[in-house]
């Protein structure tokens, strides 16, 4: 009979727990990728040369190889550690403590009275009653006499500003829906297809109902310059003594069994050999 396993309770509770690996934050978050330098460089890799080797060439990124299996290295140097990337905003006006403490209030300040318009057509008028008539007088006799417009004559004469209704919106209006509807449906060019149809038959009914000035009488020059003359042909020029001389062998009998054997010949042009086309056949 077989023996039955004994359950410990405790057995589990003393067994080794395995914790989890922690990684660290530089394996995490790695620090950023600084430039090569001299003392970087080992031999057998790719940035390996030969000669007077300065750190400047490894900035370079048109001289700087990548690593088998490496990303390529930066070329531009890095700030130090200390140093704080974005923008830092200066607090001018205290915060939020300030803002909770006191108040600001800008005190209004003195509007200084508003200057009266000199009255140009009083003043004018009245030096041409006082007869000065110079640039010179003029201006002496506004030094003394100077008359300024009230505030309800300022006021009539300066224009007000329009009444804007109260339910008026300002901006540029809105731009309206695209028809989709019309666009997918090709309605605006049916629209001008239509439009176009719609021109070339005013233009047709136009021409139609031109009406003729009048009767168009041909003159001895409209004449001329229609006239062809018409060209004689003369014949080929032959020697005077073989111009009486007659054929001394005629083989047809009749002018139509000639013209009947040679429409024979040319039938026949394409499937005869020779030069002249009077051989044999050139299918037996």
């Amino acid at each position: 009979m077989p023996e039955a396993k004994i359950s410990r309770p405790g057995h589990t509770r003393w067994k080794k727990q395995h914790q989890p690996v922690r990684r660290t934050v530089s394996q995490i978050c790695p620090p950023p990728r600084r430039p090569l330098t001299v003392a970087d460089i080992r031999p057998g890799m790719e940035n390996e040369r030969l000669g007077v080797v300065r750190d400047s060439m490894f900035q370079n990124p048109l001289i700087v190889k990548a690593e088998l299996g490496k990303p390529r290295e930066r070329s531009c140097s890095l700030p130090g550690i200390d140093f704080n990337y974005g923008l830092y905003i200066r607090g001018l006006d205290g915060g939020v403590p300030e803002a909770i403490g006191h108040w600001h209030v800008f005190k209004p300040q003195p509007t200084c009275p508003q200057e009266l318009t000199r009255n140009y057509i009083a003043m004018n008028r009245g030096a041409v009653k006082a007869g000065l008539v110079t640039a010179r007088e003029m201006s002496l006799y506004r030094q003394l006499n100077d008359i300024r417009i009230n505030d309800q004559d300022d006021r009539r004469l300066k224009k007000e500003p329009p009444s804007i209704p109260p339910n008026m919106t300002f901006g540029i209006r809105a731009r309206p829906s695209t028809p989709l509807f019309d666009l997918l449906q090709h309605r605006y060019q049916q629209l001008w297809v239509q439009e176009q149809r719609a021109a070339q038959k005013a233009i047709k009914l136009e021409k139609t109902h031109k009406m003729t000035l009048g009767k168009l009488y041909e003159t001895r020059s409209t004449q001329l310059r229609k006239y062809k003359p018409p060209v004689t042909l003369d014949a080929l020029w032959q020697m005077p003594h073989f111009q009486k001389v007659r054929a001394h062998l005629d083989t047809f009998p009749t002018e139509a069994d000639r013209q009947r054997a040679f429409k024979a010949h040319r039938e026949e042009c394409a499937v005869r050999q020779g030069t002249l086309r009077l051989g044999n056949y050139t299918h037996p």
